[in-house]
């Protein structure tokens, strides 16, 4: 089997792993902080230490922006990674939210990523700019870990994953009361579509585009501070 097509396959079982499990508790739990962070934080180590070895598990446009960046990967790679993700996500959206649907569960949380800044409980001073800024700094934070970690001179490679995950529950924990947390496209295209779909609310869908602009950002500007701290001159 073709070495990209098996990295396409894992990266979609990856990103449908991830939503199906993740936004899957968001939405039983009521978007717990706790409960929901741990909860995508998990789902990443898991996958890290089973499709990793494939793909590199990166289940997100925005790590696969990063490490398209920093050439760790082709122009090709990074559009069949991203193409694969939509797929993977947008499936287990799709199977998350059509088993809720049967079963008369009531999707809650922030399973669908609605940005609460800009929203009736006006938590971000800034409105849609405070929640750009807000996925912006998280993504960044989350894919400039991942650049440094998996960097084969950093000697983390048997843990990396767990820091990882670790982290990905970090910016979960900051971000949910902010903005839901998206810093993975994927991720909030996936549920946003599934929510229209299923229930044929709208808001998810007009929001969905700060969940794509800003993590991208996000992932440029870590790859920007990676290739500048990281680049030894002789």
């Amino acid at each position: 089997m073709n070495s990209l097509f098996k990295k396409a396959i894992a990266e979609g079982i990856g990103t449908f792993v991830l939503v199906f499990v993740a936004c899957g508790v968001a939405a039983l739990t009521g978007g717990s902080l706790v409960a929901t962070s741990l909860a995508f934080g998990l789902s990443i180590v898991a996958m890290a230490y089973s499709i990793g070895r494939v793909s590199g598990c990166h289940v997100n446009p925005a790590v696969s922006l990063g490490c398209l960046l920093t050439k760790r990967m082709s122009g090709k790679e990074f559009l069949v990674y991203v193409i694969s993700q939509l797929i993977g996500g947008t499936a287990g959206a799709l199977v998350l939210f059509g088993i809720f649907e049967k079963t008369y569960i009531t999707i809650g949380g922030n399973a669908c990523n609605y940005a609460v800044g800009f929203s009736e409980n006006g938590l971000i001073p800034g409105g849609i700019v405070g929640a750009l800024i807000v996925e912006a700094v998280l993504t960044c934070i989350f894919v400039y870990t991942i650049l440094n970690v998996t960097d084969e001179k950093a000697g983390t490679g048997k843990i990396a994953g767990i820091v990882i995950g670790l982290t990905l529950t970090l910016v979960h924990l900051v971000g949910i009361g902010l903005t839901g947390t998206s810093v993975n496209p994927a991720r909030s295209i996936a549920t946003a579509l599934a929510d229209l779909i299923y229930k044929g609310r709208t808001e998810a869908v007009l929001q969905v585009w700060m969940f794509v602009a800003a993590p991208l950002v996000g992932a440029a500007v870590a790859a920007f501070f990676y290739k500048v701290l990281n680049t030894e001159k002789g």
